[in-house]
């Protein structure tokens, strides 16, 4: 009879199936490395940087602020609008764990979670064990933080135009993680559009651009878009099962 915790079998079986995202960190986690020296940050920053916050999105948004000396306060606000979906991951996945299961194994699972150890974890059939989100933990965080080290490394060896190049692997990431939705997703389109406005808006209007801080722009645009996307086009419960397209 398996314990709470679950099997080393089942944390086996988590490694193994964290494999293909520890090869993508690896790619993404690279080009972090990269941007991360560029700012001047060691390879040791930018290493503990991946393994203390394994979140792309927040990782990458917060190096302007880090670049510059922006606040704490700013920084703090900054990662906890980007990283606020991984609050309801963390409550979907709770239901998945069985009521024996301690703090301390709960608090050790949200750790690790990501959008790819999610839904991986998530389409388990019946119940979620510890040992099996380890498995996947262990595996993934090295990718990312293997893959920012080398990133690291890499830029304060090579030259610094290849080294602006490699840069540019950040936009292309986004852009084919966003283009696919928005071909098919007038709302998703929509919300991109309203980002890409604002982004301008804020960055060349004279009062603007003087007096909000570049942390505080992307709070701002974030929050009205996601807020203009939630009035305008909410997902209703028909539209979730048709794949999320619109009715």
């Amino acid at each position: 009879m398996k314990s709470s915790a679950g099997s080393f079998e089942e944390f086996q079986r988590g490694c193994k199936n964290a494999i293909p995202i520890c090869l993508g960190y690896i790619a993404v986690s690279f080009a972090f490395g990269i941007e991360a020296s560029k700012i001047g940050m060691t390879t040791f920053q930018a290493a503990m940087t991946s393994l203390l916050n394994v979140t792309s999105a927040g990782q990458f948004s917060a190096l302007e602020l880090i670049a510059r000396n922006g606040s704490f306060v700013e920084l703090a606000i900054l990662q906890f609008i980007i990283n606020l979906r991984y609050m309801l991951m963390s409550c979907a996945l709770s239901q998945k764990l069985d009521t024996s299961v301690s703090t301390g194994h709960r608090l050790g699972i949200s750790y690790g979670v990501t959008d790819e150890i999610f839904a991986l974890s998530v389409l388990q059939k019946g119940k979620l064990y510890p040992a099996y989100s380890y498995g996947l933990i262990v595996t993934s965080v090295f990718g990312w933080v293997f893959g920012t080290t080398l990133g690291a490394i890499s830029g304060q060896i090579m030259p610094q135009r290849l080294i602006s190049c490699l840069g540019l692997a950040i936009y292309g990431m986004f852009i084919a993680i966003i283009i696919p939705d928005t071909r098919i997703n007038k709302a998703v389109l929509a919300v991109v559009v309203s980002a890409m406005g604002l982004s301008t808006v804020f960055t060349f209007a004279p009062f603007l651009k003087d007096h909000i801080s570049g942390g505080f722009r992307i709070i701002i645009i974030t929050i009205v878009a996601s807020a203009l996307a939630a009035v305008f086009a909410p997902i209703k419960h028909e539209d979730k099962e048709a794949g999320g397209k619109e009715a």
